[in-house]
């Protein structure tokens, strides 16, 4: 897919954006829209970025790795959006401004580790499993506030709010539940946990980021929708 393509469906997506914004009255800038580059090349990137966007997210380390190695702008913006290893930690922290799959107290733990060394606050996520499948990583509903004390004692992380992958349906608003609950956990934890920050909710991607956005996402995960299908 040539730049022309990746730009016009850039636009479009923007505009879908904007438009789901404005009919549940939000701001669309309150709402941030990154790219999704696993499988992606370079030069595709590159194309994205002259389209004007500005946030990547990448799901494997080693191949984001060699990309952000590749692609090198000032002003642009690397997101982990995948299962990470403990093992992977002290990568992660050195190249991803924000790491939205932080599913266990040991990870945020070995994130911590790292970040002091590099003298960083690590932003972070919290994933929850908001569906409860086996197959998916995360914390259940019911342990996020313990996990929270637990990783409030890290200085060099900081909780910058949540992340979740619900079921994929082909009518988005089957999606609708689980990304309510997100919100609506978000909104307890605010009322239990004021000193928290939980400003972000990385939810919706390429097939129900619409429905995301009137239950209150502020980052969307979009990668189809921008590069076509994955090869």
């Amino acid at each position: 897919m040539q730049y022309q393509q990746i730009e016009q469906n850039s636009t479009a997506i923007k505009k879908r954006i904007e438009t789901a914004a404005m009919n549940c009255g939000r701001n669309p800038d309150h709402i941030k829209l990154i790219a999704v580059t696993k499988t992606v090349t370079p030069d595709r990137i590159e194309n994205a970025i002259q389209a004007g966007l500005n946030n990547f997210g990448e799901n494997y380390i080693q191949e984001a790795i060699h990309k952000i190695q590749m692609v090198i702008h000032q002003d642009i913006f690397w997101h982990y959006i995948g299962h990470l290893q403990t093992n992977k930690a002290k990568i992660a922290v050195s190249h991803f401004h924000l790491i939205h799959s932080v599913d266990s107290v040991k990870l945020a733990r070995a994130l911590n580790q790292y970040a002091s060394q590099l003298n960083k606050i690590q932003s972070i996520l919290l994933q929850v499993n908001i569906s409860d499948e086996q197959s998916k990583s995360g914390f259940s509903m019911n342990q996020v506030e313990s996990a929270i004390h637990d990783i409030l004692q890290f200085p060099h992380v900081k909780i910058q709010g949540l992340m979740t992958m619900p079921p994929y349906f082909d009518d988005p608003e089957h999606a609708r539940p689980f990304l309510k609950n997100l919100r609506q956990l978000r909104d307890h934890l605010l009322h239990e946990l004021p000193q928290v920050c939980l400003d972000e909710l990385s939810m919706g991607m390429s097939s129900d980021f619409e429905v995301a956005i009137e239950e209150g996402a502020t980052m969307l995960r979009i990668g189809t929708a921008i590069f076509g299908e994955r090869e």
